[in-house]
């Protein structure tokens, strides 16, 4: 689906992938509807959209808030008029810490907002983009979605949760004019960490010493996977690399993950 102008959603649109996405989609001349629930920060997103007006809206919203999701069609299509794509890229990562360590707090959170979230916004949207001559759905899973990171094992199901919904979807949509892609990002170089409210080593040391990847150029990769209806996008080396690598030895992929990241959980 070519995004010149559609209208999108993006969540998690305030920063990181989320803004550098709506910028993007803006300057192809798609309109973006901006979902965050930091007012804050998706202000910051709407100063940057400034010279596309009206193309950008901010809505303020918790993605984990069903009530809230199930309202914002509605919302959108009062401004916009239509609806032709969403972007489910709002996500938060856990302490890293293991599993034995983790409260039931935490674990809620990250899977209300990783799964259950994106699985809100799908539900909410789906009615309407089926009823466009083309729609797609976009929804972002994560290198650990594949492969397992010792310390961010509920972060892992959660993302692993997501390609299989993703996945699924794809193939109930199948006899339909909506397509569906799902996204594993490697490393970014986003402020997630600050976002998840959490301490956790940075991205390069989680990706084996590769530098991450911008923030711009995931958008892009992103973008040009909707332009091309792909099924997987791999964002990044190193999660191209570990994707093939997983797929010859499993075991192996698992094990090399977790020999990297056995001095960071000692700490």
């Amino acid at each position: 689906m070519k995004v010149h102008a559609k209208v999108i959603v993006v969540t998690g649109a305030g920063s990181g992938i989320g803004r550098e996405l709506v910028l993007h989609l803006l300057s192809k001349g798609a309109a973006v509807a901006g979902v965050d629930l930091n007012q804050t920060s998706l202000g910051e997103t709407a100063k940057l959209a400034l010279r596309y007006e009206p193309a950008f809206r901010g809505f303020v919203l918790n993605v984990a808030d069903r009530a809230a999701v199930e309202r914002l069609p509605d919302q959108v299509l009062a401004h916009f008029g239509a609806i032709d794509g969403i972007i489910n890229n709002a996500g938060v990562i856990q302490p890293f810490s293991r599993l034995n360590d983790l409260d039931y707090s935490t674990i809620e959170r990250v899977l209300n907002v990783n799964l259950l979230g994106t699985l809100y916004v799908t539900k909410a949207f789906l009615p309407q983009l089926l009823k466009r001559p083309e729609a797609h759905i976009v929804n972002l899973s994560s290198m650990g979605g594949f492969v397992p990171v010792p310390g961010q094992t509920i972060y892992c199901a959660a993302k692993a949760a997501v390609k299989l919904l993703s996945e699924g979807l794809a193939s109930e949509l199948l006899d339909t004019k909506v397509g569906v892609t799902v996204v594993f990002p490697g490393a970014i170089a986003t402020n997630i960490r600050e976002n998840s409210g959490v301490s956790i080593p940075n991205t390069a040391a989680r990706s084996g010493g590769m530098k991450p990847l911008s923030a711009a150029n995931a958008a892009q990769v992103i973008v040009r996977g909707i332009e091309r209806d792909a099924y997987h996008v791999f964002v990044g080396k190193d999660a191209a690399i570990m994707d093939k690598l997983q797929r010859l030895n499993p075991a192996y992929a698992a094990r090399l993950i977790a020999s990297k990241m056995r001095s960071l959980l000692s700490h």
